[in-house]
């Protein structure tokens, strides 16, 4: 294969994000100075990638953190069991955390990693496209609470990413799949090319080896690095963009289906049926032309992704969208498109245009 690509994440602590095939010996080289103990936080359905893993890191102190698979790992009690075996083997400031899996892995390894002594070094090796295109990059660490999801949490950057597009070629199709919903989400809100390639490309030929593909991984990145360097902190954009807020386009429902299912959807799923809403929103709110909503839907739905849903009822999903981050008091803020690739916040928009957008992708089940 070729060159992996390294792609530099301007924030205050800098950082790289290698992307290739066959890149795992790059890990000793992402750890600080001086480590001497490495924890491993891995699903329990990644065994057997362990030994040969934990190979790498040959001449360390290495503790496994076997975590439960997908959200399940994103609670307080899990947490807790980890911060308790990082104390029982002497876990220090210049010691590190690597995770092995996908995003739920990231966001509970990071936020571990995040608290721990408040902040040890962090090192993501993403399994899962999903993980590779958003939850690795960024910083951003989480667990989930009764109310909803990731709303417990710290801004902690990694040391480095190491995506290694090898480890796809095990992953089902249908994580795959779930995956590209967070890409073309990159492609509607700063990256058009990302949408051209995947309307230009048979879905079927988007495998492990598919030098699109890597074209795609590459250019989410790129997308994220360049809004987190810009916003770490999601704290405002400039001249009118929204910042690191523009990367949780169509998160606002998408988070509000994940809890209504107990996350029984994944989460790329649920952030295409989020992003068809929000462009049915800002159709009916902000005079987004009816070509770019339908757009949504063919290009989300090209891949097998969902656009649909009707899975709860609309003064449910309100409720929980209520207590989402990017909410200000009562009013409900929503990353809208201007227009291609110009994200822009939409706050208090009336229940009227809500619900109606709602029964768009809905089928008009409220």
């Amino acid at each position: 294969m070729t060159t992996p690509a390294v792609i530099h994440v301007a924030t205050a602590s800098p950082y790289d994000v290698v992307v290739g095939h066959g890149v795992l010996d790059r890990l000793r080289g992402l750890l600080p100075a001086g480590v001497q103990r490495v924890a491993i936080v891995c699903p329990e359905s990644l065994e057997d990638l362990l030994d040969p893993f934990a190979e790498l890191l040959d001449g360390l102190d290495v503790v496994v953190l076997q975590v439960p698979d997908g959200e399940e790992a994103k609670n307080w009690e899990v947490a807790a069991a980890c911060w308790e075996a990082l104390g029982e083997d002497g876990f220090t400031r210049s010691d590190a955390v690597v995770t092995l899996g996908g995003g739920a892995t990231t966001d509970l390894g990071g936020f571990v990693a995040a608290t721990w002594l408040r902040g040890v070094a962090v090192i993501h090796v993403p399994t899962t496209l999903l993980a590779m295109v958003d939850a690795a990059v960024g910083g951003k660490t989480g667990i989930n609470t009764p109310a909803g999801k990731n709303l417990v949490g710290s801004f902690h950057e990694p040391a480095g990413v190491l995506c290694d597009l090898a480890l796809l070629e095990t992953l089902p199709r249908e994580e795959l799949v779930a995956g590209l919903g967070e890409v073309i989400k990159c492609g509607f809100i700063a990256d058009p090319r990302i949408l051209e390639l995947v309307e230009q490309t048979d879905p079927a030929t988007l495998t492990a080896d598919s030098l699109v593909l890597r074209e795609l991984v590459e250019r989410s990145i790129v997308v994220k690095a360049d809004v987190v360097a810009g916003d770490l902190k999601e704290t405002g954009g400039v001249a009118g963009h929204p910042g690191r807020e523009a990367l949780n386009y169509g998160h606002t429902l998408a988070h509000a289906i994940e809890k209504a299912t107990d996350y029984d959807i994944r989460h790329g799923e649920a952030v295409a049926i989020g992003c068809v809403f929000v462009a049915e929103l800002a159709g009916r709110a902000a005079g987004l032309s009816a070509d770019l909503v339908e757009r949504h839907r063919s290009t989300f739905g090209r891949v097998g992704l969902p656009v649909t849903w009707s899975g709860a009822d609309f003064e449910s999903l309100l409720a929980t969208m209520r207590v989402d981050k990017k909410s200000r008091g009562n009013q409900l803020r929503f990353v809208v498109l201007d227009d291609l690739a110009k994200p822009v916040v939409l706050a208090g928009p009336s229940e009227e245009h809500l619900r109606a957008a709602y029964d768009a992708i809905s089928g008009g089940v409220s």
